[in-house]
């Protein structure tokens, strides 16, 4: 038999993905009829970046407004109070669409409320290293998990009229010299790996921009990189605006023909002054020019932005609404890795609780442009959240000053149970720069320390990957990894810690459990020099060597075996899976199976559909995420599944075809409670 060859965007309609454009002829016409009004110096105001960095140009004689943007992906930022919400890993862990789309449809609101009409979020880049020092704003290491918890951000923050910016497009994967290091991978990484989240971004979260990365792609930076914004982002059908981050330009030429709409943050290259000679003398043409302000100006459109206020008076700035989704979600992304019947914690007044800590009376965050001024009556630690408790179990703090007095070394050692809180937070994790994998100084020594004065000691971690946990995890009874929770974290983990809610987040990442074990460790950091053309300066390059065998894809690829594997968390109930049956349906199959509470708590569950070829033609993983579900099931009940597998499932990307391919064959559907956990199989032929 022949292989099947699909294009993506018919595989991604059959999945149910609308390929409707938010863009509209209409749109596009009105757009058209603007640009041929416009003079040319208003045409290169638009698209030379913002007037004050963050605000777009004006032309007012046309009715076409400023237009205000904002970072970032945990919440309105630039000179402003707003819902801190959890970060994009913690969103991601939740597993919960639902619950994402609501924490998008609050950055919406309050982006309203505001008068912002352009949100700088989400990031979608794919967790490779624990080093990077941005991965906490992102989705994990899986494509298809990214790729659907961005879509659903992005619905609900463009359900607003607000629009949203996918970013950063492509291959942002570390922080380290992020202009100059040149991230060098292949044709089918790229597509299987590193592209998919943007795609599913413009093809089912009708996203209205793309914001190009610093770093060059195989020597050519993002944001002058045809082959990427043309031969790719284009071609999936994406009509919006194509940004530049901020100073990530280099030349005009590079700018102009590469397929850059948006110079940000302000004309360093797209100027009046250099691109009018270039007009003059033949070397670009106005249409080139037309293209852009097209593109601006039909997304401009598109949201409403030249018939209506942006700003909608009547929202809160302060807003209860958003306030409370930020609770939800914040409930839903911590992970339990380990529980040895410490948690939840006992209730009753001589079940005396100590906490200590760093992080335990702030609220933490990753640096940079992820970061977010919460209101400071909406800010909650971990300290708050467990006084309110006072009446179940006593809780005493400890400041880090005071640890070693005798009256705190006496209350460690008779505590039913130690909270310690530790981390990373803005200091050590940050846009701009990589971090450790090992814990901040003395954080580990403080845990052993605990540890060896009490046998009942909870480490609540704040990170936005994987720390090193050797030397103390085998020591403690329970680790919760709490990432960046938001402003309402702190009563968040004290919930999840009473047992008020079970836990339900499962790693978006695999944890190696050492730098060493994780196969794309030894490409990461920038290898030799070369000439930087552009820039006549020397740039690095990392290359990706692991390819398509990133995270748990690499598990049975290199024999390894992870601390915690992809998809892994705990809970403070058990399931079990039965009744597993597959049907053909529009396009795919339906996979449906039985999840059953076996346990004592009412509490979600995360079910996982993996792909798992039999006997591939070509070098394929052992098994990928193509589909999972969280739903919540009463203590004792049973509730029935189904989970839509289109044909595009099984396909991989095809070098000589440059497309998706289906080899016809036996293909292995598993459904599980993580990637190492599978608990149901069965098998169909293509």
């Amino acid at each position: 038999m022949k292989k099947i060859i699909i294009a993506m965007s018919l595989l991604l309609a059959a999945a149910a993905y609308s390929n409707a454009a938010t863009i509209s002829e209409a749109d596009k016409e009105r757009a058209a009829s603007l640009v041929k009004q416009m003079t040319l110096e208003e045409k290169i105001s638009l698209i030379g970046g913002a007037v004050d960095g963050f605000h777009t140009a004006a032309v007012e004689r046309l009715g076409i407004p400023s237009v205000r943007m904002c970072d970032g992906p945990q919440g309105v930022r630039n000179n402003t109070n707003s819902t801190y919400y959890p970060c994009g890993m913690s969103a991601a862990s939740s597993w919960s669409r639902a619950a994402v789309r609501e924490m998008g449809e609050g950055i919406g609101r309050d982006a309203k409320a505001r008068g912002v009409g352009i949100m700088l979020g989400p990031g979608v880049n794919i967790y490779r290293s624990a080093f990077s020092g941005r991965n906490f704003e992102y989705y994990g290491e899986d494509p298809f998990l990214a790729g659907e918890t961005a879509a659903n951000y992005i619905q609900g923050l463009q359900s607003k009229g607000v629009i949203s910016t996918i970013k950063h497009f492509a291959l942002n994967n570390q922080e380290y010299d992020r202009h100059n290091t040149s991230s060098n991978a292949d044709e089918r990484t790229i597509n299987e790996i590193y592209f998919p989240a943007f795609r599913t971004a413009v093809e089912k979260g009708h996203v209205g921009a793309v914001m190009t990365s610093y770093n060059p792609i195989n020597g050519t930076h993002a944001a002058e990189n045809p082959w990427l914004i043309k031969e790719n982002l284009r071609k999936w059908g994406f009509d919006g605006i194509v940004m530049s981050d901020w100073t990530s330009t280099y030349t005009v030429l590079g700018c102009v023909n590469g397929g850059l709409d948006l110079e940000m943050p302000k004309p360093y290259v797209m100027n009046y002054e250099t691109i009018k000679p270039l007009l003059d003398n033949g070397v670009l043409t106005v249409s080139e020019i037309d293209e852009k302000v097209q593109h601006i100006l039909q997304t401009f459109i598109a949201f409403g932005f030249l018939d209506h206020e942006i700003k909608d008076a009547s929202i809160p700035e302060d807003n209860d609404e958003s306030c409370n989704s930020a609770y939800k979600i914040a409930l839903e992304g911590p992970v339990l890795l380990k529980n040895n019947g410490a948690l939840p914690l006992k209730s009753g007044k001589k079940n005396k609780v100590v906490l200590v800590g760093p992080c335990s009376d702030i609220t933490p965050m990753g640096g940079g442009s992820g970061t977010v001024d919460p209101f400071d009556h909406r800010r909650t630690t971990l300290k708050m959240g467990l006084e309110s408790y006072a009446k179940s179990y006593p809780t005493r703090y400890f400041p880090q000053d005071q640890l070693d007095s005798p009256e705190a070394l006496k209350a460690v050692k008779e505590a039913k149970a130690v909270v310690v809180a530790v981390g990373f937070d803005k200091k050590f994790e940050s846009e701009g720069r990589d971090r450790t994998f090992a814990l901040p100084e003395g954080q580990p020594q403080l845990i052993e320390k605990v540890a060896a004065l009490n046998g009942n000691v909870i480490v609540v971690l704040y990170s936005g990957g994987e720390a090193d946990l050797s030397g103390w995890s085998d020591k403690v009874s329970a680790i919760l990894m709490a990432w960046y929770p938001g402003q309402a974290g702190g009563q968040a983990v004290a919930d999840l810690l009473s047992g008020k809610a079970s836990p339900s987040g499962k790693l978006a990442f695999t944890m190696w459990g050492s730098v060493d074990n994780n196969p794309a460790s030894k490409y990461y950091h920038p290898g030799k020099s070369a000439v930087n053309e552009k820039r006549f300066t020397a740039y690095s390059f990392t290359e990706y060597k692991e390819g398509i065998f990133l995270g748990y894809r690499g598990v049975e690829h290199f024999g390894l075996k992870p601390l915690y594997p992809f998809g892994y968390g705990l809970s403070y109930t058990s399931f079990e899976y039965s009744g597993l049956k597959v049907a053909p349906a529009a396009g795919g199959y339906d996979i449906s199976f039985t999840i059953s509470n076996t346990g004592k708590v009412d509490a979600e569950e995360v079910a996982e559909v993996y792909v798992a070829p039999v006997n591939p033609t070509v070098l394929r993983p052992a098994k990928e995420l193509k589909g999972y579900e969280k739903v919540r099931v009463a203590k004792g009940k049973d509730v029935s599944v189904t989970v839509h597998l289109p044909y595009s499932s099984f396909s991989h990307y095809d070098v000589a075809s440059h497309d998706w391919v289906v080899d016809p064959g036996e293909y292995h559907i598993q459904v599980g409670a993580s990637s190492a956990d599978i608990r149901l199989q069965t098998k169909v032929t293509r």
